[in-house]
């Protein structure tokens, strides 16, 4: 049996040497002391204090010294290894607090600036596209008419020859008040503003009227108890279907760009007669290929409203003369121009108050 080993080459364990284990040591602080950034220290941390770092395979060499040699040696690298953990962690200390300082630096908010503390608003656009309407009538010397929304039933049906049994004033299309005998209900169309207007001024008349309406309609895509309405109303001598044609011509063509052409359609309202459908010509495909059109869907026209002559009944019930005086009214959804000109697929984000339609609009003077 063989006894301890007392005596080691010192060729085989150079790098347990004095100045070997020095020169390492220095080597591990200057790489160190060079590192500029975090980064730059990790790398010098993997190098010179990492697992295979030169002082670590010093330091497993120890355990092949004879006994009589470890402790020195021991020391030595131990000496070593620690100067190098201490100068590792000043550096990082340093780069640490540097890092911070240029970030904070660099994230730094001057409070005194001036800012806005509320995003900029806009406009809703249906009240932006009613005062348009508005604009285009008032430039060719019309009067803007308003009334009141809560209305009597006399001015919204009797007087616009909408007679007791007339379907319009049942409870499935009528907003009706309580009491149930005050006569009183919501207007379902601005047509009771004409009614006043004929009623309290003397005529050659010349009004529009754009207001909020209401009729018991379910709410979806296209329909909504509560929608905008602008209907337009001549009184004077002399006026017959041609004036009607040539206004809602240029009201279009104001509205959507010049080439929309118009069209009259037959059709019955209670307060004109004759009475009419107006389409107007797809503004999208201008009816050149409507088959591919998804906005008038294969027609090549769009229904735009109701028109007509003014019903000498209306007249006599308003106290206009219908054997000096004629006229003509008619009346369009704002909410379905709007939808049209801004392609607009979903009434319900008109209303619905979400400021993300609303803001795409902003506001228009």
């Amino acid at each position: 049996m063989s006894g301890p080993n007392t005596e080691y080459d010192p060729v085989a364990v150079t790098p347990l040497q004095a100045d070997q284990v020095e020169a390492m040591r220095d080597q591990a602080l200057a790489a160190i002391a060079a590192a500029e950034d975090l980064k730059a220290l990790a790398q010098a941390r993997s190098e010179h204090v990492g697992d295979r770092s030169p002082l670590a395979l010093a330091n497993r060499e120890i355990g092949a010294l004879p006994p009589q040699a470890r402790k020195e040696v021991g020391q030595r690298v131990g000496q070593a290894r620690g100067a190098v953990a201490q100068a590792l962690a000043a550096r990082t200390e340093v780069l640490e607090a540097e890092h911070e300082e240029r970030t904070l630096l660099a994230e730094t908010v001057d409070v005194t600036l001036p800012t806005r503390r509320h995003p900029a608003g806009s406009r809703h656009p249906i009240t932006t596209l009613s005062d348009r309407i508005a604009d285009i009538f008032v430039a060719m010397g019309w009067e803007i008419a308003e009334g009141p929304q809560v209305e009597a039933e006399w001015l919204n049906f009797d007087a616009l020859n909408l007679g007791p049994d007339h379907p319009a004033r049942t409870m499935q299309d009528t907003f009706w008040l309580e009491p149930a005998d005050s006569a009183l209900v919501l207007r379902t169309h601005t047509s009771p503003v004409q009614a006043r207007t004929m009623l309290t001024r003397e005529p050659p008349i010349y009004v529009a009227c754009p207001g909020r309406v209401y009729r018991t309609d379910e709410v979806d895509a296209t329909h909504s108890p509560v929608f905008h309405q602008v209907e337009g109303l001549v009184i004077d001598e002399g006026i017959t279907m041609a004036h009607l044609k040539g206004t809602l011509d240029h009201l279009t063509t104001a509205l959507f760009g010049e080439g929309i052409t118009t069209r009259f359609r037959p059709s019955y309202f209670p307060f004109t007669e004759p009475s009419a459908e107006m389409d107007m010509v797809c503004f999208v495909c201008r009816g050149v290929d409507p088959e591919q059109c998804r906005t008038c869907r294969g027609e090549g026209w769009i229904e735009l409203g109701g028109c007509g002559v003014v019903n000498p009944r209306v007249l006599v019930a308003c106290g206009v003369d219908p054997d000096r005086y004629t006229g003509f009214a008619f009346g369009f959804g704002i909410d379905r121009i709007l939808m049209f000109r801004h392609t607009v697929e979903d009434l319900r984000d008109v209303f619905e108050g979400d400021v993300r339609f609303t803001s795409a609009f902003g506001v228009e003077i």
